[in-house]
């Protein structure tokens, strides 16, 4: 993976860079001391690493925009961070970049449970948003593994989604209005506390971006009734073909679960010795939750039981208790760290069309083969976006070269079945050299003329979505 070189006119600039920046944020918001920069070299993406120029730690949208004033006129490139827990390499700096992080913008700014909205500045983490309506009798949906520690300024960024995305969606669907700060530090407005804006659709545009055309600093976001009641049904298979099937199958019946989560064997062992879920010992295991009243939740299960015997588990255990359903839940939200106890690892985002699961889980099952590289899957089977675990020694000279082909391979896999190269990830760094795969070269044309018109520099977010090569003769007349 490869970063642009830093620029020697921007390093030779940085005294008179840091000066600027302390003028306009609070004591002790500017880190440039070499050391201390180091804790924000990478993001959750640990294989790559590079220490920023500087890190600026905003605290009010006013702040915001007078550094990112200031990054302009000097022509400094601002790398956009949130709790850096992107897996794609969303938050990488550069060298001669200056990371902005929205971790002390964490405010609830308001509440309206009549409208159903919850306006919080962008550094708050995801599950304290619920955890501030909760008592009322609410929640905010999208709910990334990530959630006790990711913002909603990364959420945004990367459009997340999480295990309830099959029902409620993904955070654009769950998104009203942003405040967001252009690189020339000004302020705009997007959408609303409303549920649709009037015009162009600037709010979709914005969701998903990944930093590339601006910094939000607030966001409106839905807030929704929690449900009567939820139950899941853990369901065990003896091959992962056959699991992906039965999902095919109760998506095929018009049945909606609020949740379908995948886990295959070797994530099925690791998280039972990290967690001790009481998950049973299969192939394939699959996590199927439903809500609604007392009645609907037992209809709905009715239909996705028959179903799946029909497909000969090995196990079907329904919960039966707040306990229980915390317990079949439980594996599945630790999946990544039980991983993480393995081996080094890096995890993909692709999605596919259901209908494609049992031929895509072969295909990686023998690709893991040729590759000599194991795999674990976890992912969120009901809307077919895939998280494949490869596992790698990181101290193994060309384990980690050979671990990013195998998921080059992957990601490949899931476009030509008629799918895409991410799902709530985000491109990053780690898929920008595959974004020609997906598109014609007018198709990135066409997104890198919008970046333009929001970014004319290219400052924000430098390396990042678009392949190097193209981005970089984008930013060079700006230097």
């Amino acid at each position: 993976m490869e970063l642009p070189s830093p620029n020697p006119r921007i390093i030779a600039q940085k005294a008179e860079l840091i000066k600027r920046l302390q003028g306009v944020v609070a004591s002790g918001a500017v880190i440039s001391d070499t050391f201390e920069t180091r804790a924000y070299e990478c993001d959750a993406l640990t294989a790559y690493r590079c220490p920023p120029l500087a890190v600026v730690l905003p605290g009010s949208t006013e702040e915001v925009s007078a550094v990112l004033k200031i990054c302009s006129e000097m022509s400094v490139p601002v790398v956009p961070r949130g709790s850096g827990t992107s897996l794609a390499g969303g938050a990488l700096p550069t060298e001669d970049s200056v990371v902005l992080g929205v971790a002390r913008l964490n405010q609830v700014l308001e509440t309206d449970y009549e409208n159903r909205f919850i306006r919080v500045q962008s550094g708050r983490t995801n599950l304290s948003v619920t955890g501030a309506v909760e008592e009322e009798g609410f929640f905010y949906a999208p709910d990334p593994s990530s959630q006790l520690a990711c913002a909603i300024a990364g959420n945004i960024a990367m459009n997340s989604g999480g295990a309830h995305c099959l029902k409620y969606g993904v955070t654009t669907n769950n998104l009203l209005g942003v405040t967001m700060v252009l690189m020339d530090g000004t302020v705009t407005q997007i959408g609303g506390a409303h549920l649709d804006a009037e015009g162009l659709d600037l709010l979709g545009l914005i969701c998903g971006s990944e930093g590339q055309l601006g910094v939000v600093t607030e966001a409106t976001l839905r807030i929704l009734p929690k449900p009567e009641g939820a139950r899941p049904v853990l369901i065990g298979f003896d091959s992962n073909e056959v699991a992906g099937a039965c999902v095919s199958d109760i998506i095929r019946a018009g049945v909606l679960p609020v949740a379908i989560e995948f886990m295959d064997r070797p994530c099925i062992r690791a998280t039972e010795a990290f967690a001790g879920a009481g998950y049973p010992d299969c192939e394939a295991l699959l996590i199927v939750e439903v809500e609604g009243s007392e009645a609907e939740i037992n209809e709905q299960l009715e239909t996705i039981v028959e179903i799946a015997r029909q497909h000969q588990p090995v196990e079907l255990r329904q919960s039966g208790s707040a306990e229980e359903s915390a317990r079949i839940w439980l594996g599945r939200k630790s999946a990544f760290g039980a991983m993480g106890q393995l081996n080094d690892y890096i995890c993909l985002d692709g999605t596919i069309p259901v209908s494609q699961l049992p031929y895509v889980l072969r295909r990686i099952g023998e690709m893991s083969r040729e590759f000599g590289l194991d795999v674990g899957n976890v992912f969120h089977a009901g809307d077919g976006n895939m998280h494949p675990l490869i596992l790698f020694d990181a101290n193994k000279p060309g384990d980690l070269e050979t671990c990013e082909a195998f998921g080059a391979e992957i990601l490949k896999l899931c476009v030509e079945v008629g799918g895409c190269l991410t799902g709530e990830h985000g491109v990053g760094v780690e898929k920008r050299d595959l974004m020609t795969h997906q598109y014609a070269p007018d198709d990135l044309e066409i997104q890198m003329a919008v970046k333009d018109v929001f970014d004319p520099q290219w400052l924000l977010n430098p390396a990042k979505v678009f392949p190097l090569a193209v981005s970089e003769t984008r930013r060079m007349p700006a230097e």
